[in-house]
């Protein structure tokens, strides 16, 4: 009896952590960049004195969908896309280099570039510091351009370039920042093959309908474990009774 109880109980503690991290992935359907989740149960067994005779079910992110999002035009100069493979380089919370799609940029009162949450963005020397300007524009290879404030048009001074880098996806895993890590620590250097659009914004690569369909298969499986814990607390009085006429 308690065999089942115990499986139950830990069963419908997992399709509740599932059910967090599939409604995440449904909150961040529209947010820039946004790469999803992937979870899933196994079975383990628990280890103590004797033989491990009872097991419990257990949740977990093997990884995330590193798939790239659809590409949306906004005609913002401060909004920039990667075409195709690769990463725009930002500070961690850690103060160490993580990984991003998400270029909705922005511009600091103090002038340093950061994205739509506050991560500062790398050119090549570190975290990228703007001067006042009239116009900015980036370039395909993340090259930063700006008409100076007070400027005409005809000067244009090249301030810094947009660290882009490529590294091997087996090799990030997302951390609890939200941001790309690379599993061994190693810091990748500039590829010069990535490319980037300006005006554009690369959306979230969640599907809102698998994740809604998700979360009712949860639901259900929620329900249907606390069903077979009420069918093992009934049959544990049961047998209580029966204990009790004999």
């Amino acid at each position: 009896m308690d065999r089942s109880l115990y499986i139950a109980m830990s069963g419908a503690k997992q399709t509740l952590l599932a059910q967090t991290a599939n409604a995440n992935n449904l909150a961040n359907s529209q947010t820039t960049g946004f790469k999803s989740d992937f979870e899933q149960f196994r079975s383990m067994p628990v280890f103590g004195p004797g033989f491990p005779s009872r097991v419990y079910s257990m949740a977990e992110r093997p990884g995330s969908d590193l798939s790239m999002g659809s590409i949306q035009t906004t005609g913002n100069d401060l909004d920039i896309a990667i075409k195709g493979e690769g990463w725009f380089v930002v500070e961690g919370k850690d103060g160490n280099e993580a990984y991003t799609r998400a270029g909705d940029l922005r511009i600091t009162p103090e002038g340093r570039l950061v994205t739509g949450t506050g991560a500062a963005i790398y050119g090549e020397g570190g975290p990228i510091t703007l001067p006042p300007a009239e116009k900015i524009d980036i370039g395909n290879d993340g090259t930063i351009s700006i008409i100076p404030m007070g400027d005409n048009a005809s000067t244009l001074a090249v301030i810094d370039r947009i660290k882009l880098v490529n590294p091997e996806l087996k090799n990030l895993e997302k951390l609890n920042d939200g941001f790309m890590h690379t599993k061994d620590g190693s810091v990748p250097v500039a590829d010069a093959n990535v490319t980037i659009v300006q005006g554009a914004l690369e959306g979230s690569n969640v599907n809102a309908v698998s994740a809604l369909v998700e979360m009712i298969e949860l639901a259900r499986n929620f329900e249907l474990q606390t069903k077979v814990m009420k069918n093992a607390d009934d049959n544990s009085g049961i047998s209580a009774k029966l204990m009790q006429m004999a």
